[in-house]
């Protein structure tokens, strides 16, 4: 939806009207189910999680003809009663945005453009220089002469989007390579 100067003043001066009648008293319960409704008559209505933390707030997807069209915070589930943060909040933008990235991009060292690259070659350089970095750095002894096979030029960083279970391989996998650092970002 563009926004032009025009529709926003239609907009506000329209919003200051509804505002200023319901501090008058009348009442506007209608008005704002026809409004709430709009955007999701003839969707189909689907419960799902916020991926964003560990809270895991439950959110209303509402669907139409394959598309996302709204989502909302679930008012009956306990956890958040329809409350979201900032970033649930913006789960349907997210989604949603034209300037969501749907491929891989690429920046090779010391150019100032990104290239498009498919999904088997990004992996095929992740593993790749996991190996290099491994092969390079990795300190079987300490000084003492124990066993360590710790590898300290690997940073891990978790992700909220991963399950319990999932975090639990990663972990055990980096841990299996010998990385030592590791963080996670589902804090608040």
């Amino acid at each position: 939806m563009k926004c032009t100067r025009r529709s926003f003043l239609k907009f506000a001066s329209a919003s200051a009207v509804c505002l200023t009648l319901g501090q008058m008293g009348f009442n506007l319960e209608a008005a704002q189910a026809y409004a709430g409704t709009l955007k999701i008559e003839g969707a189909k209505e689907v419960t799902t999680i916020c991926p964003f933390c560990a809270v895991c707030c439950q959110v209303i997807a509402y669907v139409r003809d394959g598309k996302l069209v709204a989502t909302e915070g679930d008012p009956d589930f306990p956890v958040n009663e329809g409350s979201l943060c900032a970033k649930g909040a913006a789960l349907f933008t997210m989604y949603t945005s034209q300037h969501r990235l749907l491929k891989p991009m690429y920046r090779a060292p010391y150019s100032d453009k990104w290239e498009e690259k498919d999904w088997d070659w990004t992996l095929e350089q992740i593993a790749r220089r996991v190996k290099e970095a491994r092969d390079r750095d990795i300190i079987l002894q300490n000084q003492d002469g124990k066993t360590v096979n710790r590898l300290e030029s690997i940073f891990m960083m978790g992700s909220s989007h991963a399950s319990n279970e999932e975090c639990a391989v990663i972990h055990q996998a980096m841990r299996g390579l010998g990385v030592v650092h590791m963080d996670h970002q589902a804090r608040t």
